[in-house]
Parts: structure tokens; sequence; C-alpha cells
């Protein structure tokens, strides 16, 4: 039974970090030609070119993914050290949320060429912007909080609902573009922006929904159990109470009963003797 069992977990490991892998695989090929791009300026150290703008960015976030799983590697270790349950689950979380999420918020919020010059511009009808926006700017929208919707109700267990996940990536969406009118960034703040990012972080949060099901599954296992064992405890209590009662009050009420019956004989000898002597 144990070993079927963690034969099982391990199988189950195995293909998460072959999906781990192919999918790593897949956005490096995916983002390539922007990191090729990018790489030379980059690699000269110049800042422009590089961190304000999307190749380097894109660039950027791929090569500091190998010290994100090193801070990963830290975190699970310290927490471990200091029993915290789930150690690798949490840090693994709070790691791809940040990394996933502080990259294109980075690039949302870049200045255009006329910021602080060109008044802000609003967009409020919603799906006007789609037409012109492209597959490229559709997709980049959806992956800004796409990793706060699969990562958030890992390590937040409020966040375990499609409907919270939805609310709150709208909310820090609509912030967002609130920031880029005010600080006049020379971008569109525009409604479709929040619908595509919310959108995008609802499709993450439903990908993960099969490990926080498990997580809440295993809770609710644990308090049945937790139930069960005690209602067999008071069961077998009240069990073990009863027959000690009787037990313990058989004698009793035989002794009570004799001498009830003792009462009830003297009582009809003394009438018959009454009625003898009249």
């Amino acid at each position: 039974m144990n070993h079927s069992a963690s034969s099982s977990a391990s199988i189950r490991r195995i293909g998460l970090v072959v999906l781990a892998v192919l999918g790593l695989a897949g956005v490096l090929y995916a983002f390539r030609r922007m990191a090729l791009m990018a790489a030379p300026v980059c690699l000269a150290g110049r800042w422009h070119g590089c961190f304000d703008t999307e190749n380097g960015l894109v660039l950027m976030t791929l090569v500091l993914a190998p010290v994100s799983g090193l801070i990963v590697c830290a975190l699970a270790g310290l927490r471990r050290a200091l029993g915290v349950p789930g150690a690798w689950r949490l840090s693994l979380a709070e790691v791809g949320m940040v990394h996933g999420t502080v990259p294109f918020l980075w690039m949302t919020l870049m200045p255009g060429p006329g910021a602080g010059v060109v008044p802000g511009r609003v967009s409020l009808v919603p799906l006007r912007d789609l037409v012109t926006m492209g597959w490229p700017g559709i997709l980049g929208n959806l992956l800004v909080f796409a990793a706060l919707g699969f990562f958030g109700p890992l390590r937040f267990p409020g966040l375990a609902s499609v409907s919270r996940v939805l609310l709150v990536a709208g909310a820090c969406s609509a912030l967002v573009e609130v920031t880029q009118y005010v600080c006049r960034l020379d971008r569109v703040s525009s409604v479709d922006d929040i619908l595509l990012n919310a959108a995008g972080a609802g499709l993450a949060a439903l990908a993960s929904r099969h490990w926080w099901r498990r997580k809440s599954g295993s809770r609710t296992g644990d308090r049945t159990g937790d139930q069960s064992s005690d209602q067999s405890g008071s069961r077998s209590s009240d069990q073990s109470g009863s027959r000690s009662s009787d037990r313990s009050g058989g004698p009793a009420s035989r002794t009570t009963t004799r001498g009830r019956s003792e009462r009830s004989e003297t009582g009809e000898r003394q009438v018959l003797a009454g009625q003898a002597t009249q």
C-alpha cells in the first residue's frame, strides 16, 4: 500500500518536471527572436535598448529565471528548517508570482517618447482596441497577471476562487491604467487592457485549479477523519461507561429488590397474625 503510494507520487513528480521543462522550452522558442535581438545591447551594458525595450525585458526575464530557482530553493530550505509545512509549495508560489508579474508591470509602466508632454488618453469603449492591438498585444495583456492568477491561490487560500482572482486582477489592472493616465506616460488607458488582464489571470487560475483542489480535498479529508475518530471515541466511551454502570449497578439493584420482597413478606405475616388474634 505504501509502496504503491510512493511510486505514484514519484511518477507524478517526474511528470511535473517534464511538463516544466517542456513549458520552459516552449517559452524560449517563442521568445527566441526577441531575446536574440536584445542580446548584443544588453551584453554591452547599455541601459537604453535593454531595460527600456520589450525585447531586452524578455531577455532579462529569461536570464534571471535560474536566479529565481535558487531563491526558491533557499526559501524552501529555510522553511523546512523552521518546520513550516508546505515549504516548497509556498516558496515556489511566492517567487513565481514576483518573477512572472514584475517584468510585465515594468513593461506596462514604461514611459513612451512623449511622456510628460502628451496628455493622458482614455479608451472606455469595450472591445474597440482589440482590432488594432494585434495578437502580440493581446497575448502580452493576457500574460500580465497570469502568474498572479496561477500562483496566487496556491499561496493565499483566500484567492482559491476564479471569481476572486478575476476581481483582484481587474482591480490591479485598473490601478495600472490609472497610474498611466495620472503620470502621463504617453500610453492609452484602455478598458480592453483591464478585460484582457483579468481574463489572463482567470485562465491561469483555471490551469492551477487541480492543485488547490487537491489541497482543499486533503484538508477536508483530515477534518472528516478527525470527526470520525471523535465520533468513534465518544461511542466507545459511552459504551464503556454504560457497561461499567451496568456492572456497578447490578448488585445494588438486586439487593434493593430482595429488600423490598422481604419487607412485603413481613408485612403480610403481620396482617395474618393480627387477623388470627382477632
